[in-house]
């Protein structure tokens, strides 16, 4: 079994998961804004997720030889008895990981891709890590930790602001418009109460791209194509949604770490801890168990005014499908990389992975448009938020340091 020892190694994953798990978010973004079903995209993702575990277990976890102390992947997947009270911590933080991803993909539709990121992802640290640094016997140290968990929440102050002021400067184009104003923009956005009338999944981009980014047509005819519906909507359903989900992060590491170290002293004595990787199959089993289940309840029972749709609808539909594949692959990797890290130098620091909306923002404004033509004061607001970000990873990488027997 392969496992990361050194500072050095555990920082370099930290920085692969980052850039892994700031573009997986992006890639579910631009399927629902070209119309593509929440509930076919995350079916899809949260296959390839589950086999991303796989993959890692087979590889990683089987490499070296098979000790009574570091048992190997298919070791201790042969003796679950052993293990019960590990796997099932592992199966909880699969569970609530889930519950936020799936709030996300709505979250990004309220309050955009930028936003979303990073209020989910400052609240996970700092509700996350706190529980991680006690869980972890304290490893990191605390002087340099906790700066950087402040920086997190400063962070996700700002950007709760930076939404509201884009929300009021989006308000004030549309106002402007013509179309808006006229109520072309009602008849043009209801969307049809069932998949089978609905448009095709991907429509072509041509009206989009002959609207400017930033310009009151373009936001019309996004909400037009886009297949989650919220211009208009309460800005407090966005931030409800948001808050929900970060939530929900802020509760799956710290299982996870539950899941391999045992701190809790839950195993039979003699019982070598559940390994990383026999970990991380158990957490993408329930992920995907919970991922299918509630998607396919969304499917008949479809939520934020998203079209009704059927398991034959989902299987038909094959556009977009090679994407959402690839975004539930790259989440898997990086979270596979984040819990090998967070293993070696601690789990409170490997949630400077969480600065991945220094990532997904990059994305949000080259791919997406957002924020162009917002106002000065939006301007600032993004630049602080970000400024924040950078100072809270470094930060928080500087805070790592071996984990100690428990």
């Amino acid at each position: 079994m392969y496992l990361v020892k050194d500072i050095g190694g555990a920082i370099g994953l930290m920085a692969a998961a980052l850039v892994l798990l700031g573009t997986w978010p992006v890639v579910l973004a631009v399927l629902e804004r070209r119309g593509r079903l929440p509930q076919h995209t995350y079916l899809d993702y949260s296959i390839t997720n589950f086999l991303a575990a796989v993959l890692i277990a087979l590889t990683f976890g089987q490499i070296g030889g098979d000790t009574p102390e570091t048992p190997n992947f298919l070791a201790q997947l042969t003796r679950p008895q052993d293990y019960w009270p590990s796997i099932m911590f592992a199966l909880a933080g699969g569970v609530v990981i889930t519950l936020g991803t799936v709030a996300t993909q709505y979250g990004w539709a309220y309050v955009g891709l930028s936003v979303t990121e990073v209020m989910a992802s400052s609240l996970k640290v700092v509700i996350g890590t706190t529980l991680n640094y006690f869980l972890d016997g304290r490893i990191n140290r605390a002087e340099v930790l906790f700066p950087g968990v402040g920086c997190f929440l400063i962070a996700a102050c700002l950007g709760s602001l930076v939404h509201s002021s884009n929300a009021a400067d989006n308000q004030e184009k549309l106002s402007n418009s013509r179309n808006y104003s006229a109520g072309i923009f009602q008849s043009r956005t209801e969307g049809p109460k069932d998949c089978e009338e609905a448009k095709p999944a991907l429509p072509n981009n041509k009206t989009l791209e002959k609207a400017e980014a930033g310009t009151a047509d373009f936001l019309i005819d996004l909400e037009d194509k886009r297949s989650i519906k919220v211009l208009g909507s309460n800005t407090l359903v966005g931030l409800a949604i948001v808050t929900f989900a970060g939530v929900c992060y802020s509760l799956f590491a710290p299982a996870f770490n539950l899941a391999t170290n045992d701190q809790w002293h839950t195993l039979r004595d003699g019982v070598p801890h559940l390994v990383v990787y026999t970990a991380y199959f158990y957490f993408c089993l329930s992920s995907l168990a919970v991922g299918v289940a509630l998607n396919v309840w969304c499917l008949y029972r479809p939520m934020a005014g998203v079209p009704r749709s059927t398991l034959r609808a989902y299987v038909a539909n094959q556009e977009g499908r090679g994407l959402a594949l690839l975004a539930g692959l790259v989440s898997g990797l990086g979270n596979a990389f984040t819990f090998m890290a967070g293993q070696a130098a601690g789990y409170a620091a490997a949630d400077s992975v969480q600065a991945l909306p220094l990532v997904s923002t990059f994305w949000g404004v080259v791919l997406f448009g957002e924020y162009r033509r917002s106002s000065r004061r939006t301007y600032t607001l993004l630049g602080s938020m970000l400024f924040m970000f950078v100072v809270a990873m470094a930060v928080l990488m500087a805070s790592s340091a071996h984990r100690k027997p428990l």
